[in-house]
């Protein structure tokens, strides 16, 4: 494993982070493994070296948080050995207060999220979307408090459209509260939209990106074909990846062709090539990764030390084709 400083922030991780949507004693999905099931996966990225993990206070009903917090405190021996990443923004209950970004949802959101966790603090605090209906300084000053209450260590941001970052950035820096020192975008090698504005903001700005849905919810890891075929159980039950991805399958299936003759001639599985083109992406500190199987794991920590030439970098980019953009909302 290797490990890297998540943008200009005081914080190191390893270069994969494990995305915990997966888990769930709820589940809300058809694929999301319980804790029995989630354990040996785990415990596999673990003992591969990875130290960052990303959950959200909406995965599985809270509970996604709550298997979270156990797994790791039972497989690290101190918390500091950890980084450790929950988001807010998406409802986790009936009433209005329950969901987005105003002072009131934060505070209480934050409190919530420590108690399913098990822990005083989290490492990075995330908002999970950009909330049009609350002032961005009323977010950014309950952020900062978070912050100042030793609740959270550092703050960031997930899918909003360029401006929106620059605008509650600018917001924190010109108040002297702490701003997003990481940007949890939608981007893979069949969605690169983020290339135009946000990746090049946070490369100039010191901001770490950290991609979600890397192998595009596993189409960039064959759970999908030209044809229709549905592979796996989440291919099968994902109609977010319906939505995103069919209107433009053709274009995104040609980069899937070449992506699995590149990998083909290294000799490896189309994820790991994936993972291993994200990675030498411009600004990109860990992809977010799912897995729910123990293979998934070890795909996405080969990735870290797989290496692509030039060549094999232009084969993939090149049959790429602009999308609308997704994932904002």
């Amino acid at each position: 494993m290797q490990y890297a400083r998540l943008g200009s922030s005081e914080l190191t991780v390893s270069r994969i982070c494990l995305g915990m949507m997966s888990f769930g004693d709820t589940p809300a999905r058809e694929w999301q493994l319980k804790e029995d099931a989630a354990g040996p996966i785990v415990r596999r990225a673990v003992e591969a070296g990875v130290t960052f993990f990303d959950t959200a206070d909406s995965y599985a009903g809270g509970s996604g948080e709550e298997i979270t917090g156990r797994l790791l405190s039972g497989l690290f021996a101190r918390r500091e050995d950890y980084v450790l990443a929950t988001k807010v923004f998406f409802p986790t209950g009936p009433g209005p207060q329950d969901r987005g970004l105003s002072r009131t949802h934060v505070m209480a959101a934050i409190d919530a999220s420590l108690t399913r966790l098990g822990t005083d603090y989290v490492d990075l605090y995330q908002i999970h979307r950009y909330d049009p209906d609350v002032p961005v300084e009323e977010t950014m000053a309950a952020l900062a408090d978070v912050v100042k209450a030793g609740k959270a260590r550092c703050v960031g941001a997930s899918s909003m459209y360029a401006w929106q970052f620059a605008k509650a950035q600018y917001a924190a820096r010109a108040a002297g509260w702490p701003g997003f020192v990481s940007m949890q975008s939608h981007y893979n090698l069949v969605y690169r939209e983020e290339e135009r504005e946000m990746l090049p903001q946070c490369v100039d700005q010191g901001v770490g990106v950290i991609p979600y849905s890397p192998l595009a919810r596993g189409l960039l890891a064959g759970n999908r074909t030209r044809a229709g075929g549905r592979r796996t159980v989440r291919a099968a039950s994902d109609p977010l990846a319906d939505a995103r991805f069919e209107a433009h399958a053709e274009a995104d299936f040609d980069v899937v062709d070449v992506l699995r003759a590149v990998a083909a001639e290294h000799g490896v599985p189309p994820a790991r090539v994936a993972l291993g083109w994200l990675l030498g992406r411009p600004g990109v500190t860990a992809p977010v990764v799912g897995a729910t199987k123990p293979h998934h794991v070890d795909d996405a920590v080969a990735a870290v030390d797989l290496r692509l030439t030039p060549d094999d970098g232009a084969r993939l980019e090149a049959p790429y084709r602009p999308h609308p953009v997704i994932g904002h909302s």
